[in-house]
């Protein structure tokens, strides 16, 4: 049923979990985890004027993307790492449509009673409204 899998990650505990929900989905159907990093841009600046310090990110992010992956290293579950520049809503989304997302597994924080309103605004919300696949968030 869910072949593909894209699963964002910010490499935070919480979507830690979301990569492990996935990877037991994706046993149970022999599909392909897409791990994706965004690397948030700047607005109003070109990549050209910040060259050296997205180059700087994007070289942590692998390490950080390595280590995450690492527990899956001798499992069955296919995991293809990809790291993006731009906004990371838009990024998503786009990567959903390009690859032929099947569902998007993705952490998001839990509403608090006294104030449910905080938090439309994240990308986690953006991404469940705005996608064309089915979303998955986590708490």
């Amino acid at each position: 049923m869910f072949k593909n899998i894209l699963v964002p990650t910010d490499f935070s505990e919480q979507s830690k979990h979301a990569l492990d929900i996935a990877a037991k989905m994706v046993r149970c159907e022999g599909g392909t985890i897409s791990l994706l990093h965004v690397i948030e841009t700047i607005s109003g600046a070109t990549f050209d004027e910040f060259e050296g310090f997205y180059t700087k990110l994007e070289k942590r992010a692998w390490n950080l993307m390595d280590t995450f992956m690492l527990p899956y290293k001798d499992s069955h579950v296919k995991i293809a790492p990809k790291i993006l520049y731009g906004n990371r809503t838009e990024q998503i989304l786009k990567s959903a449509l390009d690859h032929d997302i099947n569902l998007i597994v993705m952490n998001s924080h839990k509403i608090r009673r006294e104030d449910p309103v905080q938090g439309w605004g994240t990308i986690s919300y953006k991404v469940a409204v705005l996608s064309q696949c089915p979303v998955m968030l986590v708490k």
